[in-house]
């Protein structure tokens, strides 16, 4: 059973800083591209960030320069470092795989998610 299971979520302040991870199992990790989109309340999934399994990485505008993906094949496990948190970055955040059949920023071409976890930046 493929399961992707996100933690590290939380409460911080603005400029504050978080690291999110999403340890996977059911499947062989590094064959696949996997993904960050965040959702927050009343808005449509946004998407954050991707890695290929080659190890080439994808940020949305909104987050680059202040958010990092990466991968630790070792423990099967995606992470989303994420600095100089802004209250607009409050949201839930998902991980996802992608099955390889577009580009790995197209949340279409998302077969599996995470449950989410919550990250709420806030004075």
């Amino acid at each position: 059973e493929v399961q992707l299971v996100e933690s590290g979520g939380g409460m911080v302040q603005p400029g504050g800083s978080l690291r999110l991870s999403c340890v996977v199992s059911g499947f062989t990790f590094n064959n696949y591209d996997m993904a960050w989109v965040r959702q927050a309340p009343g808005k449509g999934p946004e998407w954050l960030s991707c890695i290929k399994f080659t190890g080439r990485t994808y940020y949305a505008e909104s987050v680059r320069g202040r958010f990092t993906i990466s991968t630790d094949n070792a423990k099967n496990t995606l992470y989303l470092e994420m600095n100089t948190l802004k209250p607009e970055d409050t949201a839930l955040y998902y991980c996802a795989r992608a099955d390889g059949s577009t580009w790995c920023a197209n949340m279409e071409g998302y077969d599996a998610w995470g449950q989410g976890t919550q990250v709420t930046v806030s004075s």
